[in-house]
Order: C-alpha cells, then structure tokens, then sequence
C-alpha cells in the first residue's frame, strides 16, 4: 500500500534527522511509528484494565469483609 503523508517542516526535519541517525529510509522511521504507536495503546489500555480489576477485586474483598463481619457480629 502506498500513502502519502503531509508533514509540517519541523516534522519533516525530525523525520530526516531520524533517517540519517539510524540509516534507514523515511519510509522505515513513519512504518516503526506507527508500530510504535499502536504498541503504545495496546499497553495502555491493558494497564487499564489491569487497574480496573483491581480496584474491583479490592471493592468486592472489601464487600466480602464488610459482610463476614456483620454476620459474626450477630453470632
């Protein structure tokens, strides 16, 4: 697939900055980017999910506690 890309001059530098410290072509440095890019989110979103399970299990163990607790007390 071929795209075209437009780019701002200071992007353009930073592109051809990168091609020429790494040797590889301007094509190369914008596939790795958006490698780059969509890692990135991948790994975001796991570590929001991981966060949101748990604060749910430490919710619920809480709930648990809460719970146990009440039923001893009328024991």
């Amino acid at each position: 697939m071929v795209a075209t890309v437009r780019l701002d001059s200071k992007l353009e530098n930073i592109l051809n900055e990168l091609a020429q410290n790494f040797h590889k072509k301007k094509s190369d440095i914008i596939r790795d980017a958006i490698s780059f890019y969509a890692q990135s989110i991948e790994e975001s979103k796991k570590t929001r999910m991981q966060n949101a399970i748990s604060k749910t299990t430490n919710s619920d163990y809480k709930e648990y506690k809460d719970m146990e607790d009440t039923l001893n007390d009328g024991l």
